[in-house]
């Protein structure tokens, strides 16, 4: 049920497929997922730095060696495969030094180049499935390579390029620049296809680079260099020798909270083992592992504290980083385990876990760190929750309960009591995924019982409790790891602006809001293209259309992205026309927020922020090796040439340092279609000029169509002045809010229960009752009544219409309880005897302060509480003996009361069942089939017959039940108890005859003592006994065969020493029936039967003591004469 903002991953795919993944820095880990076709992969990432750190007295005099900054985002666009003949072989292994000065920036020069783009830095609202929470082994910024082929991650099927170099045309007489750059081979690793990079940034000049061979045949990696640069990348030391040479690293991993410590993973298969470095990779030390890791979860503070999670399910924790490990639990839920939060929990050291407690079952318990005893478990919801859904995030815990069959969701806020989420009252979620739990609010997205692929985004109040509607109808689609895409994505820099893609009439538009949701509109599209052709284009039948998720079809995804550092600035793949489209994407650019685009490229293209977005940096997607690049420095209205290398490069992936103010990309690629990896580091500070001043910005005023007052407030930016060159130093740009504006209707969004008219107003929804108290009435003594209004939490606007809309505190009604619930903690009406049961009870309309409460267990016993509010963990209970309960709950105070009831069934295990029956029945005649279970009284049972072969059973609350057989030869049996979630199963085989008669017979005592009470012991017993009587008579109920029983003369030995007599009774007719008086003592009886029209005798074990339970083995043989004898009825009389 959770989704969390991320960064899209974006797929690269050819025959070959070459993986370049970047260590997320501020996640603390490098993660990885192999990419077999198709496959999406995630973007660079960029991540902060201070830039004051970076000396810049002599700024045009700065060194190559000066802090890089990495930008976040590889080009995610959409690679098409190519089949043409790329060898992936190492030639080309110096390093290269292309350094020149940079020109002058040519002032008027507007390029006309315009390519459709997947860009960086996707900021996306998306569900993660595998590790949640945990930084699991999974692939980021990846390119690939299959069958020797080399694809550019820059490629796009159908690209305008010269036969030169790869260059657009319609750039090729633009006047060339050029840029400080170097280049560095990868040699001996030419072999590999994928790679891990981590830059410490922190003001730090070292990279890491984890080279491997992934064979994905054997699936598994064969082969990995180590790589380390101490000069920003100009050039690399393998390490090889320093971590061992024969040691095989798979995934690497960086503490969030410290850089300098690096984790290194050996491959499995080989050993199990951690490299531990404390100084940027410089030196390692090697620790065993008895546990295989599969994700590993850092502590958000505590640099050494790390959570691992192994293949097996179960969590270790270290406080040594990875030195040494203890058993945390077994029976993890993965990715269902989050550290603690200081200030929310009660100790810093806890862990809140997901368990396994049974199939479909699993609990919510906290865990101190190094000691999980029993004693010290912590269970913050009592009862078990549904598999796979706690998530702590923020102030907030979600799990989802079982009750009656269907799937509560709860909600905890601050770590206080479990409440059922609000949500309207007829919206019968499918799916719920959260998506937010920023500002102190919970965004979430419902899939409603209607819907297939679209989402209902919805909005609470702070404690997450009460939702209303935000959006209808948002696209969604699955990700490329099985998790929920929602398309909606949160500008960033700008509170409150978010777009969204919602299904209008089955087509799909682009919205924007600027209040959070309150309000949604069209995005005004361009009023020329790039050729400046007047675009005619009107809403509500045409506006602009973004991509704003990642499609699992690569030729279809789209990209958008925004920074902090840049407000005011999005640049997105989208269509211009009546819906989304994924034909003829172009690029467009808005400095405003939104409220007017531009379009700059119609070919494909990756942009990057440079310099804390003061600067664009545009590199092309193509096929063929490339030597340019594109820089803007006035938000994208003009471009720029620079030449960043000599020898035209198949590029693979770009890179930048950590931090917003980037100054130094790395691009990865190929110089010919056989060399090695090259490393290509370009330094973009030379083309700045000096340090930036207050001269060089401008303001720029927040609005939406020219409403300045947004959320409450005016905001005022500084930007730069166009084509200024300058360097930002770290949070130069500069966010106003000048005063707060009067609060209007449109500062408040519709409360819980309301909904919005097409005048704006909220008036209640035809199942909502405005005057029921509010849920607080249940908790204290006064609520807040609505006014059908609230403002929303980030809204900061004041006076006006405030107290109009306001709700108003008033005192809680004297009202007679109402909406009183009662259910098990377990979510169902079956409980087992002698173990603890727990009851909750909720209340929904009632003073609870003054409303008491009484719960009957129906067993005679009963307890009474003053208030309900004293009750929240619930009311345990042991019942002693089986049956049905009717437990009831009873809320009552001076002007009325509520009562609500449940049957609860109580019952044991049940151990055994026994079908009893006569093993030779006669034909069209009823015969009676009873059960005994053992234990005799387990509670409620339920009975399942099958006869023969039919597949549909007769079902029937009684162990007894009558059946006749139509049909003469052998008939199967079987039945079924099933008691709670257990079941247990006799079966047995009836012979149906026209008639027959039986002769009881008996063995002597000593066969008690050996008989172990196994079915096929009788059988065993009786083919014994068949064989002796067979020496003696044919089987025939003669009196040659009758005598030689009563004069001791058939006997068997059932062991050396021991000697069992065979007796004879008496004459019976069908159907053999038990009785239970008997003058003897025996431990069986056999009774002969002689089937009178079908010549046959029919051996019969009868009656057996052990367990007191009768099961019956019948064994027949052909017989040549038929004897008519009258019927007769006799007892069967055991020895």
């Amino acid at each position: 049920m959770e989704t969390r903002i991320g960064y899209c991953i974006f797929i690269i795919f050819t025959e070959w497929i070459w993986l370049i993944t970047l260590t997320s820095i501020l996640g603390g880990t490098e993660a990885e997922v192999r990419c077999i076709p198709p496959c999406q992969l995630q973007l660079f990432s960029a991540f902060s730095r201070e830039l004051a750190e970076l000396n810049l007295t002599n700024f045009d005099e700065a060194p190559a060696e000066e802090i890089v900054r990495l930008t976040e985002g590889s080009p995610g666009t959409k690679p098409t495969p190519r089949q043409d003949e790329q060898q992936n072989a190492a030639e080309l292994t110096a390093t290269q030094e292309s350094s020149s000065k940079v020109e002058q920036r040519l002032q008027g020069n507007n390029a006309s180049c315009l390519e459709k783009d997947a860009l960086n830095d996707k900021q996306k609202l998306c569900h993660t499935t595998v590790f949640p929470g945990a930084s699991a082994p999974s692939l980021k910024n990846v390119t690939e390579n299959s069958n020797g082929k080399n694809d550019s991650f820059f490629g796009e099927n159908g690209a305008k390029a010269d036969e030169s170099g790869g260059e657009d045309a319609s750039f090729l007489d633009q006047e060339e620049l050029q840029l400080t750059s170097s280049t560095f081979a990868l040699a001996g690793d030419t072999a590999h296809n994928q790679a891990m990079v981590h830059w410490s940034g922190q003001n730090s000049s070292v990279i890491l680079m984890l080279t491997k061979y992934y064979d994905f045949n054997s699936g598994r990696v064969t082969e990995s260099s180590l790589w380390r640069s101490t000069d920003y990348g100009t050039t690399y030391e393998k390490l090889n020798e320093k971590v061992g040479p024969k040691t095989i690293l798979s995934y690497l991993y960086v503490s969030p909270n410290n850089k300098r410590k690096i984790m290194l993973l050996t491959d499995s298969e080989v050993e199990s083992s951690l490299l531990i470095s404390l100084d940027e990779g410089a030196s390692y030390q090697k620790h065993s592992l008895a546990f295989d890791i599969l994700s590993l979860l850092f502590h958000p503070e505590q640099e050494d504290w790390i959570l691992a999670y192994s293949h097996d399910q179960k969590l270790f924790v270290s406080v040594e980083f990875g030195r040494r490990w203890q058993l945390v639990h077994d029976d993890v839920v993965p990715n269902r385990f989050y550290w603690s939060r200081l200030g929310l929990d009660k100790e810093q050291g806890m862990i809140h876990l997901e368990i396994s407690v049974s199939d479909g079952r699993s609990q919510y318990i906290t865990c101190k760190l190094q000691n999980c005893s029993d004693g010290n478990k912590g269970k913050p919801f009592p009862g078990f929750i549904i598999p796979n859904s706690l998530v702590v995030q923020d102030e907030y815990v979600f799990i989802q309960v079982p009750i009656g069959g269907q799937s509560v969701h709860y909600v905890s806020y601050k770590r206080n009591a479990f409440y059922p989420m609000k949500l309207p009252k007829y919206t019968l979620p499918k799916d719920l995924q959260i998506i937010s739990t920023d500002d102190n609010q919970v965004v979430a997205a419902i899939q409603d019982w209607h819907q297939n692929d679209s989402y209902n985004l919805y909005m609470s109040e702070s404690r997450g409790l009460f939702f209303t509607l935000m959006l209808e109808n948002v696209v969604s689609s699955g990700g490329p790891e099985g998790n929920i895409m929602i398309d909606l994505y949160e500008v960033a820099g700008i509170k409150g602006v978010f777009l969204s893609n919602k299904v209008v009439e089955n087509q799909v538009k682009t919205y924007i809001t600027y209040n959070k949701g309150r309000d949604w509109r069209l995005l005004q599209a361009p009023p020329t293209d790039l050729q400046g052709n007047k675009v005619y284009c009107e809403q509500p039948y045409c506006s602009l259309h973004l991509h704003l998720h990642v499609s699992e079809n690569p030729y279809t995804s789209g990209n958008i992205v925004s920074k902090d550092s840049a407000p005011g600035i999005i640049i997105a793949s989208g269509v211009v026309g009546p819906e989304l489209t994924s034909t003829n994407v172009s690029i467009f650019i808005t400095s405003d927020a939104g409220n007017t685009w531009r379009e700059v490229f119609q070919e494909e293209y990756s942009v990057f922020f440079l310099n804390q977005g003061g600067s664009l940096v545009a590199i092309r997607h193509t096929p063929l090796p490339i030597r340019h690049i594109w820089l803007s420095f006035d938000e994208g209205r003009n471009w720029d040439k620079y030449s960043f290398t000599f020898s035209p490069l198949y590029v693979d992936g770009v890179l930048g340092e950590p931090g917003e103010d980037i100054l130094i990309m790395t691009i990865f690629g190929h110089f010919s279609h056989r060399s090695e990896w090259q490393l290509l580091k370009i330094d973009f500070r030379t083309i700045f000029q000096h340090l930036c001043t207050p001269d060089d910005y401008v303001t720029w005023q927040l609005d939406n169509e020219g409403e300045v007052c947004i959320m409450g407030m005016k905001r005022i930016f500084q930007k730069l002045k166009a084509n200024v060159q300058c360097v930002k130093a770290r949070d130069q740009y500069i966010s106003q809010m000048s005063e707060s504006c009067p609060c209007t209707e449109a500062d408040f969004e519709c409360d819980y229960g309301f909904e919005r008219q097409v005048d704006g107003s909220c008036i209640p929804a035809f199942w909502f009752i405005p005057s029921a108290t509010s849920r607080d009435c249940v908790t204290g003594d006064s609520f807040l009544n609505t006014t059908g209004y609230r403002r929303a939490l980030s809204n900061n606007c004041t006076e006006g219409t405030l107290l109009k809309y306001s709700p108003r505190r008033q005192m809680c009604p004297s009202r007679a309880p109402r909406g009183l619930q009662l259910f098990t903690s377990e979510g169902t009406l079956v409980v087992r005897l002698e173990r603890n049961v727990t009851f909750l009870v909720f209340l929904e309309e009632g003073l609870g302060s003054t409303t008491g409460i009484t719960v009957d267990f129906g067993d005679g016993a009963a307890i009474s509480y003053v208030n309900i509010s004293s009750i929240e963990d619930g009311v345990k209970h042991i019942y002693s003996k089986v049956g049905i309960y009717q437990v009831s709950a009873t809320a009552s105070n001076t002007l009325g009361f509520d009562r609500v009831t449940l049957y609860l069934h109580v019952s044991c295990q049940l151990e055994q069942i026994q079908l009893l029956a006569p093993s030779v029945v006669v034909k069209d005649k009823a015969v009676n089939f009873t059960t005994v279970l053992r234990p005799s009284n387990v509670g409620t049972v339920t009975y399942y017959w099958w006869f023969d072969n039919r597949t549909e059973p007769v079902v029937t609350l009684d162990g007894a039940m009558s059946f006749v057989f139509s049909k003469e030869g052998r008939h199967s049996v079987t039945v079924q108890a099933s008691v709670g979630t257990t079941v247990r199963q006799d079966q047995m085989t009836v012979a149906v005859y026209d008639y027959f008669q039986s002769h009881v017979l008996a063995f002597s005592s000593n066969l008690d003592e050996l008989n172990p009470g196994v079915s096929e012991w009788r059988e065993d017993i009786g083919r014994v006994v068949k064989s002796s009587m067979v020496q003696v008579s044919s089987l025939a109920l003669s009196q040659v065969l009758l005598s030689a029983l009563n004069q001791d003369l058939i006997q068997f030995a059932l062991k050396p020493g021991v000697q069992v007599n065979v007796y004879a009774t008496r004459l019976s007719p069908a159907p053999l029936v038990d009785s239970s008086d008997s003058g003897h003592s025996g431990t069986a009886v056999i009774m002969l039967v002689s089937v009178v029209l079908m010549g046959l005798a029919v051996f019969v074990i009868y009656k057996f003591k052990r367990y007191s339970i009768l099961d019956i083995t019948t064994y027949c043989r052909a017989q040549k004469e038929c004897v008519k004898m009258n019927p007769q009825i006799f007892r069967h009389i055991p020895l």
